[in-house]
């Protein structure tokens, strides 16, 4: 029993340090990031969808959530936009107000304030956009847009992915590579999830 365990306990040591030095010293999360992000199109549309990440408070943005909010008011003021729309419960009326400091006029952003999820985003935003003309452009953070974009074509709403290359970012940092690491074990858990529940 005891030749078992410390065989078990050498195999598992082995694994581990063999995992810790695959995520901290190869560009693995980086690539896996690059992946879930797909294309990185131009930014050009008429209606820029922004989803939100997390909140620190009530009143303050998470590092996710301003990060895409940042991009996309550089995307706005680039991409010839005529309407945001930002989608989240808690994150939306901060996001909108960020967008106004930073140039977006308020009477262009649209407030999607009630989803909880990202399959909510698609849906609530969904219906907000009904008969509403021209390209629309998804912005999400690299590692969100595989499961982002099919749940907005699953709701009815084809939009343009253009990815905030915030896993891309991370994975510079061999620091930050394990938290990130972690992130995209969630994310693809939740893909799988909404896979099965027929969500994309």
């Amino acid at each position: 029993m005891a030749r078992r365990l410390a065989r078990a306990g050498a195999a598992f040591g082995a694994a581990f340090t063999a995992l810790f030095a695959i995520v901290t010293f190869t560009p693995l999360v980086k690539s896996w990031s690059t992946l879930l992000a797909g294309e990185w199109p131009t930014a050009k549309g008429d209606v820029l969808i922004v989803l939100s990440g997390d909140m620190v408070d009530e009143e303050t943005l998470g590092v996710n959530t301003y990060w895409r909010v940042l991009y996309a008011a550089r995307i706005y003021r680039e991409g010839g936009f005529r309407r945001v729309v930002v989608s989240g419960k808690e994150a939306a009326p901060v996001m909108r107000d960020y967008l106004i400091f930073r140039g977006v006029p308020a009477e262009a952003i649209t407030v999607e304030d009630k989803s909880t999820s990202t399959r909510e985003n698609a849906l609530f935003t969904a219906r907000l956009l009904a008969g509403e003309a021209g390209k629309k452009v998804l912005v999400t953070s690299d590692m969100h847009m595989w499961r982002a974009r099919r749940a907005f074509r699953k709701a009815g709403l084809d939009a343009v992915g253009v990815p905030f290359p915030y896993g891309r970012k991370l994975g510079n940092r061999a620091a930050l590579r394990w938290g990130l690491f972690v992130n995209l074990l969630a994310e693809t858990a939740k893909t799988a999830y909404y896979g099965l529940r027929g969500w994309i």
